[in-house]
């Protein structure tokens, strides 16, 4: 990180989330290496990280600031994503849907803050990207894509996998790639429960997701 800003105390004010975000000037040496893991790897985007991954003061957001306040669990946790995200079989396009699939079932804001320009960058249309935050299952010309988004819908809403939904997802991605596609919906699972008991929300400046009435997505 770089920047005059990164260790200026931020301006006081109330937050609602339950952990602090730390500056990285008061960072211990075991968080300081889950910080530069974070920071300094392939989710940030040259020098500065994004705005979704770090504010203006260099504290992380969302799920990564949590991985401060246990480095032990934190350092291996933020490299399994960093795994899931970087370093599987699935197109771009793949991982995005079933990541919205998740941020959209368990209603995460920042996961579909962070992800729906991912989607978008990854080729998903608006209406797409639409379809999946109202639980609706978009229009999928591949098959590939089709199988990533039941297989995921139903491991986000039903924790399992049918026989059928299982059979139809081996046949079509491998056995290696449902291992992948499972762990990657528990790992975002995982994180949106973190960010649910932490209060953790969008970062400045970023709209809420409009999430449709209760009642209305696909079970």
């Amino acid at each position: 990180m770089s920047g005059e800003h990164v260790n200026d105390r931020p301006p006081p004010g109330p937050s609602t989330t339950r952990l602090p975000l730390l500056l990285p000037g008061t960072l211990s040496d075991e968080q300081r290496t889950v910080y530069e893991a974070v920071t300094g790897g392939p989710r940030a985007s040259g020098r500065v990280p994004p705005p979704v991954l770090a504010d203006q003061y260099g504290r992380l957001l969302g799920p990564f600031n949590a991985m401060l306040y246990s480095p032990s669990v934190g350092l291996p946790l933020q490299d399994l994503g960093a795994a899931l995200r970087f370093r599987t079989a699935f197109t771009e396009r793949e991982r995005e849907i079933a990541t919205l699939v998740v941020a959209a079932r368990l209603r995460s804001d920042y996961e579909w803050c962070a992800h729906r320009p991912l989607a978008r960058r990854a080729g998903l249309g608006d209406d797409e990207i639409d379809a999946l935050r109202d639980g609706r299952a978009p229009m999928l010309a591949d098959v590939r894509e089709r199988v990533v988004y039941e297989a995921a819908r139903q491991l986000a809403a039903e924790d399992d996998l049918g026989d059928a939904v299982f059979t139809e997802a081996v046949a079509t991605l491998g056995r290696a790639a449902v291992v992948e596609l499972v762990t990657l919906v528990g790992y975002y699972k995982a994180l949106a429960l973190q960010m649910r008991v932490f209060r953790v929300g969008v970062p400045d400046g970023e709209p809420a997701p409009a999430w449709p009435p209760t009642g209305n997505a696909d079970d």
